[in-house]
């Protein structure tokens, strides 16, 4: 600072103008620093806006996917009730089923053994009751519906014997 004011107060006229000369240029340096500085400024505040608005979208959508994965792992959860209630609905529903078979072959059982004892006792019992010709035909009807061999739970050797007594019945009358 000492060199300025000594060449402002002895200094001759050209070092005066080489000063001014400098003076000038570092002003205008400085100035196109300042305007380099601030538009540095201006840029990063708007980038820093920019990254704001980034922010809150990211966090917006970060809390939509939060709040769908609740959703999704909610309506998951109601799903897995629903099919867990199903298996054991099934599975109370195959018990029910395994004990309908059992009953069923026990029947089974007790029918064939009856029908090896008395074949044709059968036969009459499957026709008690039907004492006109219309009644003896519907129950013939009906009880082949019931025994046909095609049918699931079909039997041909009582289909034969339905037949027989059918028959024996229809002479009677």
């Amino acid at each position: 600072m000492t060199d300025i004011e000594s060449i402002l107060s002895a200094g001759s006229a050209d070092e005066l103008k080489e000063l001014k000369t400098f003076l000038f240029k570092e002003n205008i340096r400085i100035n196109d620093k300042l305007k380099e500085l601030s538009d540095w400024e201006e840029k990063l505040l708007s980038e820093k806006a920019q990254l704001k608005a980034e922010a809150e979208s990211l966090k917006r959508k970060t809390a939509m996917a939060q709040k769908r994965l609740k959703e999704d792992n909610r309506f998951f959860e109601q799903k897995l009730e629903i099919l867990k209630g199903a298996y054991r609905q099934l599975d109370l529903d195959k018990k029910k089923l395994e004990k309908e078979r059992a009953r069923f072959e026990k029947e089974k059982g007790l029918f064939q053994g009856e029908s090896r004892q008395e074949p044709e006792g059968i036969a009459a019992v499957l026709f008690r009751g039907a004492n006109n010709p219309l009644a003896l035909r519907k129950r013939y009807k009906d009880l082949l519906k019931i025994f046909h061999p095609d049918n699931l739970c079909g039997d041909g050797k009582l289909v034969q014997l339905i037949n027989r007594e059918y028959e024996r019945r229809k002479k009677a009358e």
